[in-house]
């Protein structure tokens, strides 16, 4: 199936996904702070710089959109059918530097969750996912 934009409207909305501050994360932080935890935001001084880090905890915590991380088996990382040897290494880069930065971060001491996207997104998962990540965070060994 050939793309419905042109390669300048292709740029365009691709240059207007935002890194940081996105409104899933923002509802998962509002999440956090109403169960009463106090946390940092995009720490640069971290590997991956986390989305939220919980220094008491001794925890970071990676929001992934589906796409952009592969989130297998999910509907949302699927692969664009134009330009698919592109897409294919940038996502896989991706994942790479993902697995790098979460290994640096545990060997450094930090308990690093995450939490996709579609989790969030999905009002039929959204409750389990919340409830599963503050658990880990009330039971993290420095909390």
């Amino acid at each position: 199936m050939a793309d419905f934009m042109t390669r300048a409207q292709r740029s365009n909305a691709m240059s207007a996904v935002r890194g940081t501050e996105t409104g899933i994360e923002k509802f998962l932080r509002s999440q956090l702070h109403r169960q009463g935890f106090r946390f940092r935001k995009n720490v640069k001084d971290l590997p991956g710089r986390p989305d939220v880090v919980l220094p008491r905890h001794r925890s970071v915590v990676f929001v992934h959109g589906c796409f952009w991380h592969h989130h297998k088996n999910c509907k949302r990382s699927k692969l664009p059918d134009t330009r698919r040897t592109f897409w294919a290494k940038k996502i896989e880069d991706n994942v790479k530097r993902d697995q790098r930065q979460v290994s640096e971060l545990r060997k450094d001491g930090w308990q690093v969750l995450l939490i996709w996207e579609c989790e969030l997104k999905d009002p039929k998962t959204q409750g389990s996912a919340l409830d599963s990540l503050v658990m880990k965070l009330k039971h993290s060994s420095n909390g």
